[in-house]
C-alpha cells in the first residue's frame, strides 16, 4: 500500500505552509492526526495513542457526571482512605518495590532519577497532603457572594469545572496532589512521565482505586494514561472535553504541551519554567545572607536560587561570603558548585578553592536557567544599585520569584514596587511551595509568567479549581426591566 500522505504536501500553520516531511510520511496511517504548532512545529499523534488518550477522557468525563450526585462526605473519605492505604506498610512495600525497578531502569538509561525515587519523605508529604485535602471544606455549592437587590437577590456559587487532564514529570507524589480536585467536584485524567509510568501504575491499582471504591465514588474519577508515548500526551491536550491542561516539567515540553491545549481551545496552566533571584541590598547582614543562599540551593525545582545580584557597596565582602555558602550547599549533597560569575564577581572571588568552578558569565545570559541534578548551579553579578538589579530581573528572569536580603524595609519595598514578581520574600527562595506557605498541596506554581496575575494568586490548588454560577433568587412576581 502507498502512503496515504506525500514528504511534499503542506500543511499551513499562522498562514504559512510547511512540508509534512519524510519522517511523518513514512510513519503515518488511517486515523493518525497531525498538530501544526507556531514556529513550523509538527507533531505526528498516531491513532492508537488517540484511543488511549480518547478511553480515558471518555471514561472521566461519565466520572464527572456521576460525581454531582456524590456527596462531601464520600470525597473525604477517598482521602482518607488513600492516606490510610499509604501508611500500611506491606501495601508501601509493593509500592516501593516497583518504583525501584522504575529507578533502576532509569539509570541504565541515563536518566535523572532524583525526583522519580519514592523516599520515605515523600511518603510522608503525600500522607500529609491527603490528610489536608480530607479537612479542607468541599467547594461545590459554596457561596463566594450574594448581591441583594428589592424583591430579589443574585449569588455567585462556587461549582465543579469539569474533567482536568494533568501531564506531570516522573514524581511518583503528583497523585497525593493532583487528586485535590476533587475536593471541588472534577474528575482527572493523569499522564506520567515514562520513567514513573510503572509506579504510577502501581499507585493506581494499591491505593487509588481502593479508596475510589471504599469512598463509593466513581472508579473512574481518577484515571491514568498507560501509555510510555509523548503522542499520548499531545493526544490528551488536544481533546476538547478537558475543561483544564495542566502540565509541568521541563520548559521546552511544558511549552509545546500548552500550544497544543490552547491551539485546541482548551484552558492550559503550564509550569515549567522556573529559577529564583537574590537582590542583595546595601543594608544585608552578611550571616543572614549566607543561610539563605545556602538554604535555595539545598535541591534544583522551580524556586531553587538561579541568580543573585549583589550591589556594588556591598560587593567585596559578601561575594566571598556568597561562595562559602555555595560551597557549602554543595558539600551538603556530596556534591560540586558551578559559579556562573560576571567579571566584576570575578575580580572579588577569593583564591580557588576545592570543590567550586568559576565561570565567565555575560548579562545577556541571566536569562538561562541553570538545570542541574546533583551539582548545584548559580549566577552571580554585581550590581550598581537596586534599581539596575530590578531592571536586570524584569528584562531577563522568568518574572518568578525575587529575594530581597536587607535588614532595611525601604529597599524590600522598593522591589516589591519595580519587580514583576508574584512572589516576593527576605530570606530563601524556596518558600514558594503551596504545601510549604499556604498548607495547600499545590497543582503548580500557575500562568506567573507575565509577572502580574488577573484575579488570583500564583499558586494553583485543588480547590481553586472551580468555575463560578450565577443563581437568582426572585422574590417579587412584579420584577421586570
Amino acid at each position: 500500500m502507498g502512503r496515504l500522505i506525500s514528504p511534499t504536501d503542506l500543511v499551513l500553520i499562522d498562514g504559512k505552509p510547511f512540508p509534512i516531511g519524510d519522517d511523518i510520511a513514512k510513519s503515518f496511517t488511517e486515523g493518525d492526526l497531525i498538530i501544526g504548532l507556531s514556529g513550523g512545529q509538527l507533531l505526528h499523534i498516531p491513532s492508537a495513542e488517540l484511543q488511549i488518550s480518547y478511553d480515558a477522557v471518555t471514561q472521566s468525563v461519565e466520572a464527572f457526571r456521576q460525581m454531582k450526585s456524590t456527596s462531601a462526605q464520600q470525597v473525604t473519605r477517598f482521602f482518607e482512605e488513600f492516606a490510610k492505604i499509604l501508611r500500611d506498610d506491606q501495601v508501601f512495600a509493593q509500592i516501593e518495590a516497583v518504583n525501584a525497578a522504575d529507578v533502576v531502569n532509569a539509570q541504565e538509561r541515563g536518566r535523572s532519577t532524583s525526583r522519580l525515587l519514592l523516599t520515605d519523605s515523600m511518603r510522608s508529604d503525600m500522607i500529609a497532603a491527603l490528610d489536608t485535602w480530607a479537612k479542607t471544606p468541599h467547594v461545590d455549592g459554596s457561596v463566594m457572594e450574594t448581591v441583594e437587590h428589592s424583591g430579589w437577590s443574585v449569588s455567585s456559587v462556587k461549582a465543579p469545572l469539569g474533567v482536568v487532564a494533568f501531564i506531570f514529570e516522573g514524581r511518583p507524589n503528583v497523585f497525593a496532589d493532583a487528586t485535590g480536585v476533587l475536593r471541588s467536584g472534577n474528575s482527572c485524567v493523569f499522564r506520567i512521565g515514562s520513567d514513573a509510568l510503572a509506579t504510577a501504575q502501581a499507585i493506581m491499582d494499591l491505593a487509588v482505586r481502593p479508596a475510589l471504591l471504599a469512598s463509593g465514588l466513581p472508579t473512574s474519577a481518577v484515571m491514568l494514561v498507560g501509555s510510555r508515548s509523548h503522542a499520548s500526551g499531545w493526544a490528551l491536550f488536544s481533546d476538547r472535553r478537558v475543561s483544564l491542561a495542566i502540565a509541568r516539567g521541563s520548559g521546552k515540553a511544558v511549552a509545546q504541551l500548552g500550544a497544543v491545549a490552547q491551539q485546541h481551545g482548551i484552558t492550559a496552566s503550564l509550569h515549567g519554567t522556573g529559577g529564583a533571584w537574590m537582590i542583595v541590598g546595601e543594608l544585608a547582614d552578611a550571616e543572614r545572607f549566607r543561610s539563605v543562599v545556602a538554604h535555595s540551593l539545598d535541591r534544583k525545582v522551580c524556586n531553587t536560587l538561579n541568580v543573585c545580584c549583589v550591589v556594588r557597596s556591598r560587593a567585596q565582602e559578601l561575594v566571598p561570603v556568597f561562595v562559602d555558602a555555595c560551597h557549602n550547599a554543595a558539600s551538603k549533597r556530596k556534591s560540586h558548585m558551578f559559579i556562573h560569575a560576571d567579571a566584576q564577581a570575578l575580580a572579588l572571588i577569593p583564591s580557588p578553592r576545592s570543590g567550586v568552578t568559576f565561570t565567565p558569565l555575560n548579562h545577556s545570559e541571566l536569562s538561562t536557567e541553570w538545570e542541574w541534578d546533583n551539582d548545584p548551579e548559580c549566577s552571580l553579578v554585581i550590581v550598581d544599585d537596586l534599581q539596575q538589579a530590578i531592571e536586570l530581573f524584569n528584562k531577563n528572569a522568568p518574572r518568578f520569584i525575587v529575594s530581597v536580603i536587607s535588614d532595611d524595609a525601604n529597599e524590600l519595598h522598593q522591589v516589591w514596587l519595580g519587580a514583576d514578581a508574584p512572589f516576593v520574600g527576605n530570606g530563601m527562595t524556596r518558600w514558594v511551595d503551596g504545601q510549604f506557605a499556604l498548607n495547600k498541596p499545590e497543582l503548580g506554581l500557575s500562568n506567573w509568567q507575565s509577572g502580574r496575575i488577573l484575579g488570583r494568586g500564583g499558586i494553583l490548588s485543588g480547590d481553586s479549581v472551580f468555575s463560578l454560577r450565577y443563581l437568582v433568587d426572585q422574590r417579587d412576581d412584579d420584577l421586570h426591566r
